[in-house]
Protein backbone atom coordinates (compact mmCIF):
# COMPACT_ATOMS: atom_id res chain seq x y z
CA UNK A 1 0.00 0.00 0.00
CA UNK A 2 1.55 3.30 -0.77
CA UNK A 3 2.39 5.99 1.56
CA UNK A 4 2.85 9.58 1.46
CA UNK A 5 4.98 9.81 4.33
CA UNK A 6 8.63 10.12 3.05
CA UNK A 7 10.59 9.45 6.12
CA UNK A 8 9.94 7.92 9.57
CA UNK A 9 9.90 10.74 11.80
CA UNK A 10 7.16 12.15 9.35
CA UNK A 11 4.24 13.78 10.73
CA UNK A 12 2.43 11.92 7.46
CA UNK A 13 0.33 8.70 8.17
CA UNK A 14 -0.29 5.76 5.55
CA UNK A 15 -3.68 4.81 4.83
CA UNK A 16 -3.07 1.59 6.55
CA UNK A 17 -2.08 3.57 10.38
CA UNK A 18 -5.10 5.50 9.74
CA UNK A 19 -7.21 2.79 9.69
CA UNK A 20 -5.50 1.58 12.87
CA UNK A 21 -7.48 2.72 16.38
CA UNK A 22 -5.12 4.71 18.29
CA UNK A 23 -4.06 2.11 20.50
CA UNK A 24 -2.65 -0.29 18.55
CA UNK A 25 0.65 -0.74 18.15
CA UNK A 26 2.48 -1.06 14.58
CA UNK A 27 5.54 -3.16 13.77
CA UNK A 28 7.88 -0.16 13.45
CA UNK A 29 6.88 0.82 16.88
CA UNK A 30 7.56 -2.12 18.42
CA UNK A 31 11.03 -2.57 16.26
CA UNK A 32 11.38 0.84 17.61
CA UNK A 33 10.75 0.27 21.27
CA UNK A 34 12.69 -3.01 21.25
CA UNK A 35 15.78 -1.21 20.07
CA UNK A 36 15.17 1.70 22.89
CA UNK A 37 15.34 -1.38 25.37
CA UNK A 38 18.55 -3.45 24.15
CA UNK A 39 20.14 0.63 23.72
CA UNK A 40 19.05 0.99 27.71
CA UNK A 41 20.37 -2.30 28.39
CA UNK A 42 23.40 -1.29 26.60
CA UNK A 43 23.72 1.70 28.07
CA UNK A 44 23.23 0.34 31.55
CA UNK A 45 26.22 -2.98 30.93
CA UNK A 46 28.63 -0.74 29.58
CA UNK A 47 28.46 2.41 32.14
CA UNK A 48 32.18 2.70 33.52
CA UNK A 49 30.77 2.94 36.62
CA UNK A 50 31.10 6.86 39.09
CA UNK A 51 34.13 7.35 39.94
CA UNK A 52 35.59 8.51 42.89
CA UNK A 53 38.39 10.37 41.92
CA UNK A 54 38.15 12.97 44.01
CA UNK A 55 37.62 11.50 46.98
CA UNK A 56 40.63 9.09 46.47
CA UNK A 57 42.84 12.41 45.64
CA UNK A 58 41.85 13.85 49.16
CA UNK A 59 42.53 10.22 51.38
CA UNK A 60 45.93 10.44 49.44
CA UNK A 61 46.76 13.99 50.48
CA UNK A 62 45.08 13.81 54.49
CA UNK A 63 45.28 10.86 55.29
CA UNK A 64 48.45 8.99 53.36
CA UNK A 65 50.01 12.23 53.07
CA UNK A 66 51.41 11.29 49.64
CA UNK A 67 51.03 15.32 48.29
CA UNK A 68 52.80 18.10 49.78
CA UNK A 69 49.23 20.17 50.16
CA UNK A 70 47.70 17.88 52.54
CA UNK A 71 46.93 20.97 55.37
CA UNK A 72 45.51 23.49 52.44
CA UNK A 73 43.60 19.66 50.67
CA UNK A 74 41.53 19.64 54.16
CA UNK A 75 40.06 22.90 53.49
CA UNK A 76 39.02 22.24 50.11
CA UNK A 77 36.70 19.57 51.64
CA UNK A 78 33.52 18.89 50.07
CA UNK A 79 32.28 19.20 54.06
CA UNK A 80 33.02 21.72 55.86
CA UNK A 81 36.94 22.51 56.81
CA UNK A 82 39.38 21.09 59.21
CA UNK A 83 42.16 22.60 60.94
CA UNK A 84 45.13 22.53 59.45
CA UNK A 85 47.05 21.81 62.49
CA UNK A 86 45.63 18.27 62.70
CA UNK A 87 46.45 17.32 58.96
CA UNK A 88 50.23 18.73 59.72
CA UNK A 89 50.69 17.09 62.53
CA UNK A 90 49.52 13.56 61.44
CA UNK A 91 51.66 14.51 57.99
CA UNK A 92 54.45 15.04 59.96
CA UNK A 93 54.39 11.94 61.80
CA UNK A 94 53.53 9.67 58.54
CA UNK A 95 56.23 11.06 56.49
CA UNK A 96 58.83 10.33 58.91
CA UNK A 97 57.78 6.78 59.14
CA UNK A 98 57.81 6.72 55.35
CA UNK A 99 60.90 8.07 55.17
CA UNK A 100 62.07 5.62 57.45
CA UNK A 101 60.30 2.29 55.67
CA UNK A 102 61.63 3.69 52.59
CA UNK A 103 65.08 3.68 53.82
CA UNK A 104 65.28 0.43 56.17
CA UNK A 105 62.44 -1.92 53.51
CA UNK A 106 61.85 -0.50 50.08
CA UNK A 107 65.32 0.27 48.71
CA UNK A 108 67.04 -2.66 49.85
CA UNK A 109 64.17 -4.96 49.12
CA UNK A 110 63.70 -3.63 45.30
CA UNK A 111 67.37 -4.41 44.45
CA UNK A 112 66.84 -8.34 46.13
CA UNK A 113 63.65 -8.93 44.47
CA UNK A 114 65.17 -7.58 40.98
CA UNK A 115 68.28 -10.10 41.79
CA UNK A 116 65.89 -12.67 42.52
CA UNK A 117 63.70 -12.29 39.21
CA UNK A 118 66.85 -12.54 37.31
CA UNK A 119 67.99 -15.63 38.83
CA UNK A 120 64.74 -17.52 38.72
CA UNK A 121 63.30 -16.07 35.27
CA UNK A 122 65.70 -16.96 32.66
CA UNK A 123 63.38 -19.69 31.45
CA UNK A 124 60.36 -17.86 31.59
CA UNK A 125 58.50 -14.46 31.24
CA UNK A 126 56.66 -12.72 34.00
CA UNK A 127 53.25 -12.14 33.56
CA UNK A 128 52.02 -8.95 34.11
CA UNK A 129 49.26 -9.83 36.21
CA UNK A 130 49.78 -10.24 40.17
CA UNK A 131 47.45 -12.10 42.00
CA UNK A 132 48.27 -11.39 45.97
CA UNK A 133 45.64 -13.76 47.98
CA UNK A 134 44.99 -13.22 52.10
CA UNK A 135 46.92 -9.77 50.97
CA UNK A 136 44.42 -7.71 53.59
CA UNK A 137 45.76 -3.75 52.82
CA UNK A 138 48.99 -4.93 51.59
CA UNK A 139 49.09 -3.24 47.98
CA UNK A 140 52.67 -2.20 49.42
CA UNK A 141 54.42 -5.66 49.58
CA UNK A 142 52.87 -6.26 45.83
CA UNK A 143 54.28 -3.11 44.48
CA UNK A 144 57.82 -3.85 46.24
CA UNK A 145 57.73 -7.63 45.00
CA UNK A 146 56.60 -7.19 41.36
CA UNK A 147 57.37 -3.09 40.64
CA UNK A 148 56.56 -3.79 36.84
CA UNK A 149 52.90 -5.20 36.80
CA UNK A 150 50.09 -3.41 35.40
CA UNK A 151 47.52 -5.15 37.32
CA UNK A 152 47.35 -6.21 40.83
CA UNK A 153 44.43 -8.15 42.55
CA UNK A 154 44.46 -8.47 46.40
CA UNK A 155 42.22 -10.52 48.10
CA UNK A 156 41.01 -10.45 52.03
CA UNK A 157 37.94 -10.69 53.93
CA UNK A 158 38.03 -6.60 54.71
CA UNK A 159 36.05 -4.53 52.69
CA UNK A 160 37.62 -1.68 50.83
CA UNK A 161 35.38 0.77 52.43
CA UNK A 162 33.83 4.08 52.15
CA UNK A 163 35.54 6.77 50.85
CA UNK A 164 33.31 9.90 51.24
CA UNK A 165 33.05 10.40 55.12
CA UNK A 166 36.56 12.25 54.89
CA UNK A 167 34.75 15.03 53.28
CA UNK A 168 32.00 15.37 56.09
CA UNK A 169 33.36 14.46 59.56
CA UNK A 170 33.94 17.22 61.98
CA UNK A 171 37.56 18.15 63.03
CA UNK A 172 37.60 15.97 66.65
CA UNK A 173 36.15 12.96 64.93
CA UNK A 174 39.04 13.37 62.21
CA UNK A 175 41.98 13.78 64.59
CA UNK A 176 40.35 10.46 66.31
CA UNK A 177 40.60 9.03 62.95
CA UNK A 178 44.03 9.85 61.38
CA UNK A 179 45.52 8.91 65.54
CA UNK A 180 43.92 5.01 64.89
CA UNK A 181 44.78 4.85 61.40
CA UNK A 182 48.60 6.07 62.34
CA UNK A 183 48.75 3.09 65.21
CA UNK A 184 47.46 0.62 63.27
CA UNK A 185 49.41 1.80 59.90
CA UNK A 186 52.67 1.36 62.35
CA UNK A 187 51.99 -2.18 62.77
CA UNK A 188 50.80 -2.93 59.45
CA UNK A 189 53.54 -1.71 57.78
CA UNK A 190 56.42 -0.27 59.29
CA UNK A 191 56.11 -3.84 62.00
CA UNK A 192 54.77 -6.10 59.38
CA UNK A 193 52.05 -7.01 61.75
CA UNK A 194 49.06 -8.42 59.77
CA UNK A 195 47.25 -9.72 62.63
CA UNK A 196 43.08 -9.63 61.82
CA UNK A 197 42.56 -7.98 64.69
CA UNK A 198 44.47 -4.99 63.98
CA UNK A 199 42.48 -4.82 60.82
CA UNK A 200 38.66 -4.77 61.98
CA UNK A 201 39.83 -1.94 64.12
CA UNK A 202 39.27 0.15 60.29
CA UNK A 203 36.32 -1.69 59.22
CA UNK A 204 33.94 0.89 60.39
CA UNK A 205 34.64 4.49 61.06
CA UNK A 206 35.59 7.78 58.89
CA UNK A 207 39.06 6.64 57.15
CA UNK A 208 38.13 3.48 55.13
CA UNK A 209 41.26 1.21 56.50
CA UNK A 210 42.04 -0.97 53.06
CA UNK A 211 41.38 1.90 50.84
CA UNK A 212 44.10 4.24 52.92
CA UNK A 213 46.20 1.77 53.50
CA UNK A 214 46.58 1.39 49.28
CA UNK A 215 46.70 5.22 49.33
CA UNK A 216 49.60 4.09 51.99
CA UNK A 217 51.49 2.52 49.54
CA UNK A 218 50.99 4.52 46.54
CA UNK A 219 52.85 7.31 48.64
CA UNK A 220 55.73 5.03 49.80
CA UNK A 221 56.63 4.20 46.08
CA UNK A 222 55.35 7.23 44.56
CA UNK A 223 52.69 6.90 42.56
CA UNK A 224 49.82 8.97 42.68
CA UNK A 225 45.97 8.06 42.50
CA UNK A 226 43.52 8.96 39.05
CA UNK A 227 40.82 7.21 39.20
CA UNK A 228 38.74 5.25 41.93
CA UNK A 229 35.50 2.91 41.18
CA UNK A 230 33.37 -0.19 42.70
CA UNK A 231 31.78 -3.30 41.52
CA UNK A 232 30.78 -6.68 41.92
CA UNK A 233 31.99 -9.50 40.60
CA UNK A 234 28.94 -11.38 37.91
CA UNK A 235 28.33 -15.02 37.81
CA UNK A 236 30.30 -15.30 34.49
CA UNK A 237 33.01 -13.63 36.67
CA UNK A 238 33.16 -10.26 34.28
CA UNK A 239 32.93 -7.02 36.44
CA UNK A 240 30.02 -4.91 36.64
CA UNK A 241 31.26 -1.06 37.81
CA UNK A 242 28.53 0.37 40.37
CA UNK A 243 26.92 3.77 38.87
CA UNK A 244 25.43 6.92 41.08
CA UNK A 245 22.29 5.66 40.37
CA UNK A 246 23.02 2.03 42.06
CA UNK A 247 25.10 3.79 44.66
CA UNK A 248 22.31 5.52 45.93
CA UNK A 249 19.35 2.62 45.88
CA UNK A 250 22.24 0.45 47.56
CA UNK A 251 22.77 3.06 50.78
CA UNK A 252 20.97 1.39 53.38
CA UNK A 253 22.15 -2.13 52.05
CA UNK A 254 25.33 -3.13 54.66
CA UNK A 255 28.14 -4.80 53.82
CA UNK A 256 28.17 -7.61 56.19
CA UNK A 257 31.24 -10.06 57.31
CA UNK A 258 32.80 -12.76 55.34
CA UNK A 259 33.34 -14.90 57.87
CA UNK A 260 32.57 -15.77 61.67
CA UNK A 261 34.48 -14.08 64.11
CA UNK A 262 35.09 -11.00 61.65
CA UNK A 263 32.90 -8.00 61.71
CA UNK A 264 30.32 -6.36 60.25
CA UNK A 265 30.83 -2.91 58.06
CA UNK A 266 29.33 0.21 58.71
CA UNK A 267 28.60 1.55 55.22
CA UNK A 268 26.79 -0.09 52.07
CA UNK A 269 27.55 -3.45 49.88
CA UNK A 270 28.85 -0.86 47.15
CA UNK A 271 32.16 -0.17 48.65
CA UNK A 272 33.51 -4.25 49.18
CA UNK A 273 35.15 -4.30 46.04
CA UNK A 274 37.26 -1.03 44.79
CA UNK A 275 39.48 -0.46 41.32
CA UNK A 276 42.04 1.80 42.03
CA UNK A 277 44.00 3.45 38.84
CA UNK A 278 47.33 5.15 39.60
CA UNK A 279 50.58 6.45 37.67
CA UNK A 280 53.86 7.38 38.37
CA UNK A 281 53.66 10.75 40.84
CA UNK A 282 53.51 14.01 38.88
CA UNK A 283 53.73 11.99 35.69
CA UNK A 284 50.81 12.64 33.43
CA UNK A 285 51.73 10.33 30.41
CA UNK A 286 53.13 7.40 32.75
CA UNK A 287 51.45 4.47 32.11
CA UNK A 288 48.31 3.61 34.09
CA UNK A 289 48.07 0.49 36.32
CA UNK A 290 45.34 -0.92 37.90
CA UNK A 291 44.46 -2.49 41.57
CA UNK A 292 41.77 -4.47 42.55
CA UNK A 293 40.44 -5.19 45.70
CA UNK A 294 38.23 -8.19 46.18
CA UNK A 295 36.14 -8.93 49.61
CA UNK A 296 36.22 -12.55 49.85
CA UNK A 297 35.95 -15.65 51.98
CA UNK A 298 38.75 -17.58 50.22
CA UNK A 299 37.65 -21.13 52.12
CA UNK A 300 35.96 -24.52 49.68
CA UNK A 301 32.17 -23.63 50.63
CA UNK A 302 32.44 -19.55 49.25
CA UNK A 303 35.25 -20.27 46.78
CA UNK A 304 34.48 -23.45 45.08
CA UNK A 305 32.82 -22.53 41.81
CA UNK A 306 32.01 -18.77 42.73
CA UNK A 307 32.14 -15.60 40.66
CA UNK A 308 35.12 -15.01 41.98
CA UNK A 309 36.96 -17.97 40.57
CA UNK A 310 35.27 -17.55 37.17
CA UNK A 311 36.88 -13.71 37.09
CA UNK A 312 40.41 -15.30 38.38
CA UNK A 313 40.33 -17.75 35.29
CA UNK A 314 39.44 -15.29 32.97
CA UNK A 315 42.89 -13.83 33.80
CA UNK A 316 45.22 -16.44 32.78
CA UNK A 317 48.60 -17.16 33.94
CA UNK A 318 49.78 -15.16 36.99
CA UNK A 319 52.60 -13.96 38.97
CA UNK A 320 51.38 -14.64 42.66
CA UNK A 321 52.49 -13.97 46.25
CA UNK A 322 51.34 -14.41 50.04
CA UNK A 323 52.90 -13.89 53.25
CA UNK A 324 51.09 -13.83 56.77
CA UNK A 325 48.64 -15.62 55.53
CA UNK A 326 47.56 -18.00 58.77
CA UNK A 327 49.05 -20.96 57.21
CA UNK A 328 45.91 -21.15 55.23
CA UNK A 329 47.14 -22.93 52.19
CA UNK A 330 48.11 -25.88 54.30
CA UNK A 331 44.40 -26.45 54.87
CA UNK A 332 42.69 -28.69 53.23
CA UNK A 333 39.46 -26.35 53.87
CA UNK A 334 41.19 -23.90 51.18
CA UNK A 335 42.13 -26.82 48.52
CA UNK A 336 40.12 -24.88 46.29
CA UNK A 337 42.13 -21.58 45.66
CA UNK A 338 45.47 -23.92 46.01
CA UNK A 339 44.24 -25.82 43.23
CA UNK A 340 43.48 -22.51 41.27
CA UNK A 341 46.93 -21.20 42.11
CA UNK A 342 48.84 -24.33 41.05
CA UNK A 343 47.11 -24.39 37.71
CA UNK A 344 47.51 -21.02 36.89
CA UNK A 345 50.68 -19.02 38.71
CA UNK A 346 53.79 -19.17 36.60
CA UNK A 347 55.94 -18.12 39.75
CA UNK A 348 55.19 -16.97 43.08
CA UNK A 349 56.84 -15.31 45.93
CA UNK A 350 55.78 -16.44 49.76
CA UNK A 351 57.21 -16.98 53.50
CA UNK A 352 56.40 -20.21 54.57
CA UNK A 353 52.46 -19.33 54.35
CA UNK A 354 53.19 -20.37 50.61
CA UNK A 355 52.08 -24.03 49.50
CA UNK A 356 54.00 -26.76 50.98
CA UNK A 357 56.12 -29.18 48.81
CA UNK A 358 53.71 -31.71 49.14
CA UNK A 359 51.30 -30.08 46.74
CA UNK A 360 53.65 -27.94 44.37
CA UNK A 361 56.81 -30.79 43.59
CA UNK A 362 53.91 -33.27 42.21
CA UNK A 363 52.48 -29.96 40.30
CA UNK A 364 55.61 -29.48 38.62
CA UNK A 365 56.81 -27.09 40.62
CA UNK A 366 60.46 -26.22 42.29
CA UNK A 367 60.99 -24.44 45.41
CA UNK A 368 63.92 -22.48 46.48
CA UNK A 369 64.72 -21.15 50.27
CA UNK A 370 65.65 -18.14 51.50
CA UNK A 371 66.93 -17.45 55.16
CA UNK A 372 66.03 -19.94 57.66
CA UNK A 373 62.94 -21.48 58.92
CA UNK A 374 63.36 -23.65 62.16
CA UNK A 375 58.89 -24.20 62.21
CA UNK A 376 56.09 -22.23 62.06
CA UNK A 377 55.31 -19.23 63.77
CA UNK A 378 51.75 -20.12 64.71
CA UNK A 379 51.24 -23.18 67.49
CA UNK A 380 48.69 -25.19 65.68
CA UNK A 381 50.92 -25.24 62.24
CA UNK A 382 53.56 -27.13 64.04
CA UNK A 383 51.48 -30.13 64.54
CA UNK A 384 51.12 -30.36 60.76
CA UNK A 385 53.36 -32.56 58.13
CA UNK A 386 53.83 -29.70 56.29
CA UNK A 387 56.09 -28.06 58.53
CA UNK A 388 58.06 -30.75 59.18
CA UNK A 389 58.86 -31.01 55.43
CA UNK A 390 59.34 -27.00 55.38
CA UNK A 391 61.81 -27.30 58.05
CA UNK A 392 63.51 -30.21 55.57
CA UNK A 393 63.02 -28.41 52.76
CA UNK A 394 65.24 -25.22 54.13
CA UNK A 395 68.14 -27.90 55.63
CA UNK A 396 68.46 -29.59 52.29
CA UNK A 397 69.13 -26.54 50.29
CA UNK A 398 72.33 -23.89 50.62
CA UNK A 399 72.16 -20.92 52.52
CA UNK A 400 70.79 -17.78 50.95
CA UNK A 401 70.59 -14.85 52.92
CA UNK A 402 67.64 -12.63 53.84
CA UNK A 403 68.39 -9.45 55.41
CA UNK A 404 64.72 -8.05 56.02
CA UNK A 405 61.20 -9.61 57.16
CA UNK A 406 58.95 -10.46 54.51
CA UNK A 407 56.01 -11.75 56.14
CA UNK A 408 55.57 -13.83 59.10
CA UNK A 409 59.05 -14.34 60.79
CA UNK A 410 59.23 -18.43 61.89
CA UNK A 411 59.18 -19.36 65.77
CA UNK A 412 62.92 -19.00 65.97
CA UNK A 413 62.23 -15.43 64.72
CA UNK A 414 63.94 -15.80 61.40
CA UNK A 415 63.32 -13.97 58.75
CA UNK A 416 62.33 -16.53 55.15
CA UNK A 417 60.98 -16.31 52.01
CA UNK A 418 60.18 -19.07 49.37
CA UNK A 419 60.38 -18.85 45.91
CA UNK A 420 58.13 -20.94 43.73
CA UNK A 421 58.76 -21.72 39.84
CA UNK A 422 57.78 -24.47 37.57
CA UNK A 423 60.19 -26.73 36.11
CA UNK A 424 61.08 -27.39 32.73
CA UNK A 425 58.54 -30.38 32.47
CA UNK A 426 55.90 -28.02 33.45
CA UNK A 427 56.80 -25.25 31.36
CA UNK A 428 56.82 -26.96 28.07
CA UNK A 429 53.51 -28.81 29.21
CA UNK A 430 51.78 -25.58 29.79
CA UNK A 431 53.69 -23.57 26.75
CA UNK A 432 54.57 -21.10 29.17
CA UNK A 433 56.16 -18.01 27.29
CA UNK A 434 59.73 -17.31 27.55
CA UNK A 435 61.05 -14.13 28.09
CA UNK A 436 62.22 -11.38 25.02
CA UNK A 437 65.71 -12.10 24.59
CA UNK A 438 67.68 -9.10 24.98
CA UNK A 439 69.04 -7.28 22.03
CA UNK A 440 72.49 -7.75 21.13
CA UNK A 441 74.78 -4.93 20.12
CA UNK A 442 74.60 -3.89 16.33
CA UNK A 443 78.43 -5.38 14.52
CA UNK A 444 80.39 -2.17 13.40
CA UNK A 445 80.96 -2.69 9.71
CA UNK A 446 84.15 -2.58 8.65
CA UNK A 447 85.26 -0.99 5.41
Amino acid sequence: MPTHCGAVTSPCRSIAAAARPHWAVGPRVIALSALLVASAASRAEADPGHDFAGEAKLLYSVVACGSEQAASASHSRPGRPVKASIVEAHCREQKRRIDAFRRKYVAGSHKFFAKLRRVHLRRIALPERVLYPFGGGDLLSALVTYPDAAEYTTISLEHAGDPRRLGVVDSPTLEQSLALFREVGKLFVLNHDHRSDNLRKLEKGAIPGQLAFFLMALAICDYEPVALKYFRVKPDGSLHYYSAQEIEQLAGTLANKKAEGWVDTDHSVVFSNMELVFRKRGQAGAPLRIHRHIAANLDNNHFSDSPLLAHLEKKGPVAAMTKAASYLLWNRKFSAIRNYLLGNMVFMISDSTGIPPRFTIPAGYMQFTYGAFEGALLEWPRKMSHNDEFVALWQSQPERKLRFRYGYVDLANNYHLLVTTPSRWLIRKRSLPRPPRPKQPAEKKTR
